[in-house]
């Protein structure tokens, strides 16, 4: 299995390394996850395995998430069970508000079983994967870095703007892909390769390198990297 846990993000701070150089590190609450679902290639097509994170009460859980974690009584159980179906195992936890799949091996592990922080202990860097905070309807500066317009005579009130975006007689028309304004974050994003620079197993945290995208409390999904 490609080692990988669902957390969230916590906040930033910095610590000391061992020769006194001070590293900003993410601060990232890794687990403990629990392991919903084991995916085959014979009965999926391919191999996973589906983890959840942060348990959701079961009042506010559809029909479906507590279906996932057990053996609810319905006409279609009744009529399986006895036509001799196999009832498939379920983890017998509480509906989980993270589910995510990690595409890999799933040797050695088993349904209802609980992962942790500990599986960083031997990994060097790790990728994490965020959704980006959110900066609504922004414009060409902001979204894609824009310098603007010349603050000099002659430019009225415009120096801010995007500038010409058209082309000549031929094509006459605005190539697609043009950079614009419009909606900006609020969008999946991966920062790879971030060293792993301490792991606290009692804690459940996990110390990386660098930044995490997202506001702090957002949910991350955190893999081993296979960037070399």
């Amino acid at each position: 299995m490609t080692t990988g846990l669902l957390g969230r993000k916590v906040g930033m701070t910095q610590i000391y390394g061992p020769s006194g150089e001070v590293i900003p590190v993410t601060v990232l609450q890794a687990g403990p996850c629990h392991v919903l679902r084991l995916l085959t290639v014979e009965r999926d097509g391919y191999e996973a395995v589906q983890l959840g994170y942060l348990d959701k009460p079961r009042r506010l859980a559809r029909r479906a998430d507590r279906g996932q974690v057990a053996v609810l009584d319905s006409k279609r159980q009744r009529r399986r069970t006895a036509a001799g179906a196999p009832v498939p195992p379920k983890p017998k936890c509480e509906p989980k508000r993270f589910v995510r799949e990690f595409r890999g091996s799933t040797e050695g592990l088993d349904i209802g079983q609980e992962l942790n922080v500990a599986l960083f202990a031997e990994v060097k860097s790790v990728d994490v994967i965020g959704t980006s905070k959110g900066r609504g309807t922004a414009g060409t500066m902001k979204r894609h870095n824009f310098h603007g317009q010349r603050a000099s005579h002659g430019v009225k009130k415009c120096h801010r703007h995007v500038g010409g975006i058209g082309c000549s007689a031929f094509p006459s028309r605005v190539m697609k892909g043009k950079k614009m304004a419009g909606h900006y974050g609020a969008a999946r994003a991966t920062v790879r390769n971030l060293r792993v620079v301490q792991v606290d197993a009692d804690n459940h945290l996990l110390l990386v390198r660098g930044a995490v995208p997202g506001p702090n409390g957002g949910l991350v999904v955190i893999r081993q990297t296979n960037k070399v």
